[in-house]
């Protein structure tokens, strides 16, 4: 069995997440010698998971509102540089920083939120005008879209062209009134793209799938076709994971599969059915790059006196922390991420969510284990200082 070909090479474009948090220059003549002066800038900055450390299903846990409010200052500006690293999405960045704000009480932007099919975005220059399919719940579609992508179906949309491609959607009863009268208007409408001739490019699992049966089917006869399911087969288009977690917590008391799950069993079906091994890409934590951007990331929250063009006068507005703490519940996913990352993450590791051990992980000890994100935070804050 040849080796399967994984690449971790995408970097998020700090650009595309700016945030307001600049104070104008000041004027000076051109006679005048440019002095920088910056603003007092952290020297930590905090990543919060979300699943089992912020939220428990829709519902906030750990005291999460009390803790995230104690990084903003009396007047309400942010005091602490912080965002929200999670494997979970579905929906845009955008509508997540709403509804984490309603939730909350808190105001979250949408630079705030990275979720694991945020790097989907520096695909865009590659499949911006091709066909392409994106899976999962939530509104997979739209996400890509959003990320500027010109031609993308859901996978529900795709599927529905193809007669007979599932072939026991008639004994799906569970599926609800909405989903069903959805389903026979797009049978029955013009396809907004030929899917008959028009080859799939790329495959892009945004989140956890619904229908595990009929998407490991489509998948399966999109990626040994070339990209037309009933064709001869034909070369592997590329295949993306959002994110690879083996298990996440959700509201049930125990963990729930996640797409790592998913993408285990689409794997192995797809090696028996195909000559060639199943090639994938797969983002999300642990992976160290997503660290390593996330620290970029929050570097762009820390105020500076000057704009751009501070940097032609030799003014740098580098920064580097002393501590990024990575505030998650899966040691295998948040505690190994951070641990590979190396300098300057601290873990901190709550028992809020995935793990709920008296002791630390063997396998992956965290730098810290309390009860909840609010210990964290205020763990964090006494240790640097600030509480």
């Amino acid at each position: 069995m040849s080796p399967m070909r994984y690449r971790t090479a995408f970097r998020l474009s700090r650009s595309r997440n700016r945030l307001p948090f600049r104070f104008r220059s000041r004027p000076h003549s051109s006679e005048s010698r440019i002095e920088c002066r910056p603003e007092p800038r952290s020297s930590f900055g905090i990543a919060f998971d979300i699943d089992g450390v912020i939220l428990g299903g829709r519902a906030p846990i750990g005291g999460s509102p009390r803790a995230l409010r104690k990084l903003y200052g009396a007047s309400g500006t942010l005091k602490v540089p912080f965002l929200f690293l999670t494997n979970g999405g579905g929906i845009p960045e955008s509508r997540r920083a709403a509804e984490l704000s309603e939730v909350l009480g808190v105001n979250i932007l949408p630079s705030q939120v990275v979720q694991g099919h945020t790097p989907f975005r520096n695909l865009l220059r590659r499949y911006e005008n091709e066909l392409i399919v994106a899976v999962g719940k939530g509104e997979p579609a739209l996400v890509m879209s959003e990320y500027g992508f010109k031609k993308v179906l859901s996978l529900d949309e795709y599927a529905s062209y193809f007669k007979d491609i599932d072939p026991v959607a008639q004994y799906k009863m569970w599926r609800t009134k909405q989903a069903l009268d959805c389903s026979s208007h797009l049978k029955e409408s013009v396809p907004r793209y030929d899917v008959y001739s028009d080859r799939v490019s790329a495959a892009f699992v945004v989140s956890d799938p619904v229908d595990w049966g009929r998407d490991i089917q489509v998948l399966c006869d999109i990626l040994r076709s070339g990209g037309i399911p009933g064709w001869e087969n034909g070369n592997q288009p590329p295949l993306y994971f959002a994110a690879d977690d083996l298990e996440y917590q959700a509201a049930f008391p125990s963990q729930r599969l996640g797409m790592g799950a998913f993408r285990i069993a689409l794997e192995s079906i797809f090696n028996r059915i195909h000559h060639s091994t199943l090639e994938y890409v797969s983002f999300g934590k642990p992976n160290p790059f997503v660290f390593k951007n996330t620290e970029a990331l929050l570097a762009e929250f820390q105020p500076s006196q000057f704009d751009d063009h501070i940097s032609e006068s030799g003014c740098s507005q580098s920064h580097d922390f002393k501590t990024l703490y990575m505030i998650g519940d899966n040691p295998l996913v948040d505690v190994k991420g951070a641990q590979q990352a190396g300098h300057p993450w601290f873990s901190i590791l709550t028992r809020t969510g995935v793990f709920k051990g008296k002791d630390n992980h063997k396998e992956f000890p965290a730098d810290m284990v309390v009860d909840t994100v609010e210990e964290a935070v205020d763990f964090i804050l006494k240790r640097e200082g600030t509480s």
